[in-house]
């Protein structure tokens, strides 16, 4: 069943219940840049956004996103801005503001967090953006209730005129349940920005008039959150379970014989609705991915209510501060709930599952140039500053191409620090889509201050890593707006950067001459290596169907190809290497390297 039938139901991801609740809240406005685990909600938006009649757009990072969003908010259009937890740190700066100045039409914010760092640097948990901005915060457990609640979220949003943060989890995103359609909200498609200089310019004579109003504000969204309907009792007895998120879904399926306290509305919490849960407990438990969020507030209820009822979860060290929980951790909570010593923490549990490493696919283009800088480099030794996209696999042998990761654009200014602060030549590898997000910034500041470092972008001309979304070196080619891809060595060339040159790094040998001459280059140097995700050639039907076979007769057995490439594709037995005719798609990156002409490439 289609996402934009009228009614009926459906078996949806929790991205895709998502969406369905934003077109039932009548939302005309969404706006991100693309990151695991939110990312399908962009990809259905991009193809259904004309026809439910919202206006889309991949922005160029996530503080455009927001901002963008926040203007439509402001002129009353109900507004959506999303992205992963980490992008929310991007769109910290005016998120921070927008919560002084509010908005008209509801606005959400969807920060999907990634306990486990499944596909993260880190696991951070953003539920204290929430305490920090003073903002409304919810939590859906499940995909269905992640549907619901986001109706009631923007009547929240647009009775105390400020936008909501909401918090998913991975789990919540990528899980499927059955999801009720429920009745549209007709909302304006456009609005009109009534001007007050006092509450939407906040210089800091009326920053400090805002503060108050906020302040005020927060003490109104505590009086909604003890009576919201998100935060109810289920079942009775001596021992108390507070939770919150996907959390509550693991206290379900795991533990019976206590009284749980289900949390949806998260900030404010509902302190006195806390209190009288608490009291007349032999214990309670806290039970929350990821940081002791709930329990400290808990103990703080307690506190000043004179409750000495015991609080047992990570602080007391029955349930773990790291990762995501796992059935191994339910297991440990429904021994917790039964247990009648609470003198020691519970022992952790023993099971353990076996990994599934992530590699570069075959073909990746970013193989062979990897291989073109490591054997340009030789024996020099350098800082190779990796960012965030597929490429940070370049961490992996043959290559150990990424010594350095912090953010999104971090390595090209990681680049320039290690550039003046040691005797160490640093190369950048960066992705087109990440170079437009915030790379752009770094090589501007690299000129500025002389860092003589190399700058690798990686364009393989889409956003891979989160599901082959357009950026602005692609162009916008869905619904009724189409732009031009903006090309990436005329911007550099347009920053000032005098060595600028593209290469195929299908083309070993001629990567590595240009990567030898950008390393002896006395400044900033930046190659473009651009050939499209095989990925992507397939998804629309021009991947060219070729394939790599190894001339045993030719052969000398040196294994360079399975050395400098490391191709997936490239099967070795004893001496003998092969090509998978499953994965080879025939790029001829091996053939490239080959020092007898082995490898050959057939139509």
């Amino acid at each position: 069943m289609s996402i934009l039938e009228e009614s009926g139901r459906g078996l949806l991801l929790g991205n895709e219940a998502i969406v369905r609740g934003l077109i039932e809240a009548g939302v005309k406005f969404a706006s991100t840049y693309p990151g695991t685990p939110s990312s399908e909600i962009g990809n259905i938006l991009e193809e259904i956004s004309e026809d439910a009649g919202i206006y889309f757009e991949f922005s160029s990072n996530e503080k455009v996103a927001l901002e963008v969003s926040a203007a439509a908010a402001s002129a009353g259009v109900r507004s959506f801005a999303f992205m992963k937890h980490v992008g929310l740190n991007v769109a910290a700066d005016p998120l921070m503001t927008l919560a002084y100045s509010g908005i008209v039409g509801g606005m959400l914010v969807l920060s999907a967090d990634d306990p486990s760092a499944h596909s993260s640097q880190n696991e951070q948990d953003n539920r204290y953006y929430s305490t920090l901005s003073l903002l409304p915060m919810m939590e859906p457990s499940t995909p269905a209730e992640a549907k619901e609640m986001i109706r009631y979220a923007y009547e929240i949003s647009e009775a105390l005129t400020l936008p909501v943060i909401y918090r998913t989890t991975t789990r919540v995103n990528h899980a499927r349940s059955i999801v009720e359609y429920g009745p549209r909200t007709d909302t304006p498609a456009k609005g009109h920005f009534y001007k007050d200089d006092k509450r939407f310019v906040n210089i800091p004579a009326f920053a400090r008039l805002n503060r108050v109003r906020l302040l005020e504000l927060n003490k109104k969204a505590q009086e909604l959150s003890e009576v919201s309907p998100l935060n109810r009792i289920e079942g009775s007895g001596d021992i108390g379970v507070i939770t919150s998120g996907v959390s509550y879904t693991y206290v379900k399926e795991y533990t019976s014989g206590a009284a749980i306290l289900k949390l949806g509305f998260t900030n404010p919490l509902p302190e006195k609705k806390i209190a009288d849960f608490i009291k007349g407990k032999r214990y309670v438990v806290i039970v929350e991915e990821l940081e002791p969020f709930l329990e400290d507030q808990v103990f703080r209820i307690c506190a000043q209510n004179g409750l000495g009822v015991p609080i047992y979860g990570k602080r007391s060290g029955h349930l773990p501060r790291e990762w995501e929980y796992s059935p191994d951790t339910m297991k440990r909570l429904k021994e917790l709930i039964a247990v009648k010593d609470m003198s020691a923490p519970l022992p952790p549990a023993d099971v353990k599952l076996p990994n599934r490493p992530a590699t570069l696919c075959a073909g990746c283009p970013h193989r062979g140039m990897f291989a073109a800088g490591k054997r340009a480099v030789g024996k020099k030794e350098v800082v190779y500053c990796s960012d965030i996209g597929c490429y940070t696999l370049g961490l992996q042998p043959p290559f150990h191409a990424a010594d350095f990761l912090i953010c999104m654009g971090g390595g090209v200014g990681a680049a320039g620090g290690f550039d003046k602060s040691t005797d160490q030549k640093a190369i950048a590898y960066i992705g087109d889509s990440t170079f437009f997000h915030s790379g752009v910034g770094p090589l501007t500041s690299a000129l500025f201050n002389d860092h003589k470092i190399v700058t690798v972008i990686l364009d393989n001309r889409t956003t891979a890593m989160t599901g082959h979304q357009p950026n602005p070196g692609t162009g916008r080619g869905f619904g009724s707006i189409n732009t031009e891809p903006i090309d990436v060595e005329t911007m550099v060339k347009g920053l000032g950067v005098k060595f600028v040159k593209t290469i195929n790094p299908y083309d070993v040998k001629e990567a590595e001459k240009v990567m030898k001459d950008a390393l002896d280059f006395n400044g900033v140097a930046v190659v473009v290596s651009k050939c499209p995700c095989p990925l992507e050639l397939k998804r629309n039907n021009k991947l060219r169907v070729r394939e790599c076979h190894v001339n045993q007769d030719k052969c000398i057995h040196c294994h360079m190809c399975v050395k400098t490439i490391a191709c997936p594709a490239l099967v070795k037995k004893g001496d003998i290497v092969r090509t998978e005719p499953a994965q080879c798609i025939g790029c001829g990156m091996c053939a490239n390297v080959c020092p007898k002409g082995a490898i050959e490439v057939k139509e």
